[in-house]
């Protein structure tokens, strides 16, 4: 049988590439299916929601082959795929999604409610969404192929601008759900609660989508130095000033438009608790910043579970809301899953017709399998990087690159 490596969850703030099973056109228990295909994977990208399992944050147990933002090449399809064939490069949504169900039927991808027996809801690679195995390896099997995937209509087209077009499995989609969710257009004030590459996502979404002005808001200087650089302004969550002061101060008023929370349970104080974890701070300050009869895109992750959390509370996902502040304003509160396909063809056009530059935005750093456990580090460690797994070497120009630093 072929070989096959791929970056593998041990324990927490420990991951390895290891030798892992070749992919079979099988679902996860073992029943073969017809209509999946599999990939030679081409790029895949380290996503926050991965180090939220790697710092020990979920119940995801040992052994879980990570990995749900897929970019890869059709090596072999099964007998029920009809409209792709061996060759084709596309994009895989982190959403497992069966196209049959009610909720796949309204474009409600996120939540599928037959490929996952726990929930609704399906991904690759992540604890508790149905036990498909991660794509951040050489080889993966995607089912319900003709469903699932974005075939690129050219394929050394794609390959020339691969590095932007690996972000549609996941972030790009996800933070452009998020500027949608919450309601910006053309002329509307943005917040975007952090810097990492989701916040960033959702930033140059925003600007993609006509906003007037899109504000970030970290406490690392210089993921809010790389938001800058593409146009933002920014606020640093270390000062004492408040956010409703330091919003006032770029707008002249104490209220945004529409927000988006790209933090999520991981979330800390501000100014002299910024050091300190408060799983309800972003909400709750985007509740305060937010207009009357506003909305607030919640991208950001949420668990049911979080055995990592400080507050006893927290660790079964309840939090302290000021829920009755935001129910006064009237606010609209949009949480969940991205349907990736809702928007990745789309956007997809965006990024052929260079109208968006998505991976100078998330700032993408192109590393090796073999790297990718020091990708893990520094990306934890706080970069303002975007880190992409190169299995096979095929992303073309790509430099000769020192081995990344893990974090101390």
């Amino acid at each position: 049988m072929a070989s096959n490596r791929g970056v593998v969850y041990l324990s927490p703030g420990k991951v390895e590439v290891q030798s892992i099973d070749f992919p079979e056109l099988k679902n996860p228990k073992g029943k073969k299916i017809t209509h999946g295909v599999i990939l030679k994977v081409v790029s895949t990208n380290i996503c926050g929601s991965d180090q939220h399992m790697v710092r020990g944050r979920t119940t995801a147990p040992a052994g879980l082959v990570l990995g749900h933002e897929i970019t890869g090449e059709v090596i072999e399809a099964g007998a029920d795929v009809e409209f792709l064939k061996k060759g084709d490069l596309v994009s895989v949504p982190f959403n497992v999604a069966c196209g049959r169900c009610r909720t796949c039927k309204e474009m409600k991808t996120g939540i599928c409610l037959t490929v996952n027996e726990g929930r609704a809801g399906g991904a690759y690679g992540y604890v508790d969404m149905g036990g498909w195995v991660g794509g951040q390896a050489e080889y993966v099997m995607v089912p319900y192929a003709d469903f699932n995937l974005l075939k690129f209509p050219n394929k050394d087209q794609a390959m020339e601008k691969i590095r932007d077009l690996t972000m549609l499995s996941d972030i790009f989609p996800t933070g452009f759900h998020g500027a949608v969710k919450a309601g910006v257009g053309p002329g509307t004030t943005v917040y975007v609660a952090g810097a990492g590459p989701v916040g960033l996502a959702a930033a140059a979404s925003a600007q993609l989508l006509g906003a007037a002005v899109v504000i970030v808001g970290d406490m690392n200087k210089a993921r809010l130095a790389h938001a800058r650089s593409f146009g933002c302004e920014t606020v640093d969550l270390t000062l004492d000033a408040t956010l409703t002061e330091q919003i006032t101060q770029i707008l002249g008023v104490p209220e945004i438009d529409c927000a988006i929370d790209c933090v999520g349970f991981e979330a800390s104080g501000h100014g002299t608790q910024s050091k300190t974890e408060v799983p309800a701070a972003v909400l709750n300050s985007l509740m305060e910043i937010t207009r009357a009869g506003g909305s607030i895109g919640i991208p950001g992750l949420y668990v049911t579970e979080d055995p990592g959390a400080e507050d006893k509370a927290a660790k079964t996902g309840n939090l302290s809301i000021r829920f009755g502040l935001g129910w006064a304003k009237s606010h609209s509160f949009h949480t969940g899953q991205t349907p990736v396909m809702s928007y990745n063809r789309q956007l997809m056009q965006a990024i052929l017709y260079d109208k968006v530059q998505i991976a100078k935005a998330v700032n993408v750093e192109i590393i090796s399998l073999d790297q990718a456990p020091e990708g893990y580090a520094e990306f934890d460690s706080g970069v303002a990087k975007k880190f992409v797994i190169n299995p096979h070497n095929l992303i073309p120009d790509v430099k000769p690159k020192a081995k990344v630093k893990a974090s101390a």
